[in-house]
């Protein structure tokens, strides 16, 4: 169970990402964060692991306050929970392989890591997260060569090397065409309905969110202004979400 109670971040330059946000998570469940650009949602996933700093609030994954641990305790709950970028965040240079083995890096000794050198089970483990999302042949291709879908679907492989009990996708299908979106959101959706991983992924398009989220959470200038089933999104609601310009393309 994620809980997240009264969150708000307020950055220094004054301006209010997140206003008093609340909201549980079952485990298990696929949660599709929306809302326009600029409305909290990639300040949202990033306070929940703790890349940005919560300003005031709490955030509560079982019985462990992830917006208050530091040190060995921050780094041991970061291991369970796998982030897929927006832009990929994939070291170019490096071989599919390699990057897909990052993810093992809460796990290994960090001298080895830097040297490449990874026990023989965790690159087996890397080859079946490639296989998983269908470019095992790829594995000795450097990042740089991919295409967009496939750079993402790295970015999935590696988020499943940590073994993670849940996974914060941060807007992962913007940079994609509308094909290559469902594929990775099928993949998602795969890796939510067989390994029970509970999935917060942030979206613009009310129709992935429909297709793919058990349920929805949405923000408007940081607070958060629907909790519920897509289907349960009226025209109202939508509205609310985001504004009457959006109404006429929706």
């Amino acid at each position: 169970m994620l809980r997240v109670k009264n969150l708000t971040k307020v950055y220094e330059d004054g301006t209010v990402a997140l206003k008093d946000v609340s909201f549980e998570v079952p485990a298990g469940e696929f949660v599709a964060v929306i809302g326009l650009s600029g409305s909290g949602k990639s300040t949202l996933l990033r306070c929940i692991n703790r890349l940005i700093e919560p300003t005031s609030g709490e955030i509560w994954w079982d019985d462990v306050a992830l917006s208050h641990i530091t040190g060995e305790e921050l780094r041991r709950a970061r291991r369970r929970i796998g982030m897929i970028f927006q832009h990929f965040n994939l070291v170019d240079r490096s071989s599919v392989l390699r990057n897909v083995l990052s993810g093992r890096l809460g796990y290994v000794n960090p001298l080895a890591s830097l040297l490449g050198r990874f026990p023989e089970a965790d690159v087996a483990r890397a080859y079946a997260s490639l296989d998983r999302v269908g470019i095992r042949d790829k594995a000795l291709n450097r990042a740089d060569e991919l295409s967009g879908g496939q750079r993402q679907r790295v970015g999935i492989a590696r988020a499943l090397m940590q073994e993670p009990e849940m996974i914060l996708a941060d807007e992962p299908v913007a940079s994609l065409d509308p094909a290559l979106a469902h594929s990775i959101m099928r993949h998602l959706q795969t890796i939510n309905r067989e390994d029970k991983i509970t999935v917060l992924c942030s979206l613009h398009f009310l129709d992935l969110v429909q297709q793919y989220g058990t349920r929805a959470i949405a923000l408007n200038a940081g607070e958060l202004v629907f909790d519920g089933r897509p289907a349960e999104i009226d025209d109202q609601k939508f509205i609310d979400i985001y504004g009457r310009e959006a109404e006429r393309i929706g």
